[in-house]
């Protein structure tokens, strides 16, 4: 028999979500339509732009290809799969049989959104495990081709997959680390060294960061935790929690929702700011 404690628990669980998730959905409707509007109507002002590119890293299995899938989901007004995604939760990248992969978003039958992310394999440990840091050095770079199959043991050289001559569309323009809301215990030492280093580089070459907190409804659902989550990863990485957004990817859902779609335009609207920020910046 079905301990009653733990019923009430998950009852008061359930609730709790739901609670949190309508306190989410109220901050980002008042700008749902608005946020769709301006992601439906964006083009980079930079003449050598023609897509702002935003680049996903972060640890193995926090959902970064489900965040480009649930994106993709919410732009279509549909369930999508495109990126490749493994249900099975495991201790290396699935990401790494596609290498750097490009996604653009239809838009209408004969154009896209002026925006694609960048999807690459996560970071593992040991160290010398998942995508190498001095490869990530050089996709922000733009000199990482698109179908790269990254080598943990060693980084890109001159070759095939070696872009030389970049140009500001082959370079990256927002880096966006994504994190699980419910547990930062998989950020062990060696994946957060990882994603400073590679934060730190971005930082010197001027490309703005965000975070990506996943899985929030995996997490306690209680705000005061979420908070400190977002603390505690700010402490880690070094982003202020002010360029970090809560979201909940698409997973068994088999029908858009109003409320996790407010989530999502929100996040993205912010990176999408922030990359055309940068490209005026670097027009003078």
């Amino acid at each position: 028999m079905e301990n009653v404690s733990s019923k009430t628990s998950l009852s008061c669980r359930i609730t709790t979500v739901f609670l949190v998730f309508k306190h989410l959905w109220a901050l980002g409707k008042m700008n749902y339509q608005q946020n769709l509007n301006f992601l439906k109507s964006y083009q980079p002002r930079n003449a050598e732009v023609k897509h702002l590119r935003i680049l996903l890293i972060g640890p193995v299995g926090v959902g970064k290809s489900s965040f480009i899938d649930s994106v993709d989901s919410v732009l279509q007004d549909r369930i999508t799969g495109r990126a490749p995604t493994d249900a099975v939760t495991g201790s290396s990248s699935f990401t790494k049989n596609v290498g750097i992969a490009v996604f653009d978003f239809t838009k209408d039958p004969e154009g896209f959104y002026s925006f694609m992310f960048n999807d690459l394999m996560g970071f593992e440990r040991p160290a010398e495990s998942g995508v190498h840091v001095e490869d990530i050095k050089l996709a922000l770079k733009g000199h990482v081709k698109e179908g790269y199959k990254f080598k943990p043991e060693e980084p890109l050289t001159e070759g095939d997959f070696y872009n030389p001559n970049p140009t500001l569309s082959d370079r990256v323009h927002v880096l966006a680390s994504v994190v699980p809301a419910e547990s930062l215990s998989i950020m062990n030492i060696e994946v957060v060294e990882k994603l400073r280093e590679v934060r730190l580089a971005a930082s010197e070459m001027g490309i703005p960061q965000l975070a990506i907190f996943t899985r929030i409804d995996e997490a306690c659902p209680e705000s005061k935790f979420l908070k400190e989550q977002v603390e505690k990863c700010s402490s880690l990485l070094g982003i202020p929690p002010n360029c970090m957004f809560l979201v909940k990817n698409y997973h068994s859902e088999i029908t858009t929702s109003n409320a996790i779609n407010a989530l999502i335009l929100f996040a993205l609207r912010a990176m999408v700011s922030v990359g055309e920020d940068f490209l005026n910046d670097l027009q003078g």
